[in-house]
């Protein structure tokens, strides 16, 4: 049995993810987990999909890149695959389909791989140097802070006698913000 995993970082997204489905479809998955989460959070269609997969099965995605965020992130999720004796089917790699149940298949992924955390780690560096130079220059100021400058506003609520649950609540912040902002603004 052909299983998918489709999987965009963000909801911004969607016809990459609706793609990547249709490929999953078209290939003969029988079923598809799909998911629009960042690789750096918890994957909760990914453990889904991996705990479905049966021996004899195999998973199938696009793209290396949509699986995992690092070669040891890879190599953890083959293992897993391989103790159920399934496959894992990558539909583009790098022009061409790559199967994990020949030898050849796996060398091939574990070194692109590799590859393609040392692309991410140089894009990450990249990243910071921009940002530093931003900020050596003055355009970089972070994130604005919400809470903070919806103070007034929690003030007359708190006036009117709203709890800081009610008041997070009202206004879409953490109660653990209003809480510290009302205490801040005591003092």
């Amino acid at each position: 049995m052909l299983i998918g995993y489709a999987r965009t970082s963000t909801f911004d997204q969607i016809a990459g993810l609706e793609s990547q489905i249709e490929n999953l479809t078209a290939s003969g998955c029988s079923k598809v987990f799909s998911e629009q989460v960042s690789s750096v959070a918890e994957r909760a269609q990914l453990e889904l999909a991996l705990d479905f997969v049966r021996e004899g099965d195999a998973l199938v995605i696009v793209r290396l890149d949509r699986l995992a965020r690092s070669t040891s992130d890879l190599l953890y999720i083959i293992a897993r695959l391989e103790a159920k004796k399934v496959g894992l089917r990558v539909l583009d790699f790098g022009g061409s389909e790559m199967d994990t149940q020949s030898p050849t298949g796996k060398l091939m992924l574990t070194m692109f791989g590799a590859l393609a955390q040392f692309e991410r780690e140089l894009m990450l560096v990249r990243q910071r140097e921009g940002i530093e130079r931003a900020k050596a220059a003055g355009k970089y100021l972070g994130r604005v802070p919400t809470a903070r400058r919806r103070l007034p506003e929690m003030r007359e609520m708190a006036e009117a006698g709203l709890t800081p649950p009610e008041i997070a609540n009202r206004l879409n912040l953490s109660r653990a913000s209003v809480y510290r902002l009302l205490k801040e603004d005591r003092s």
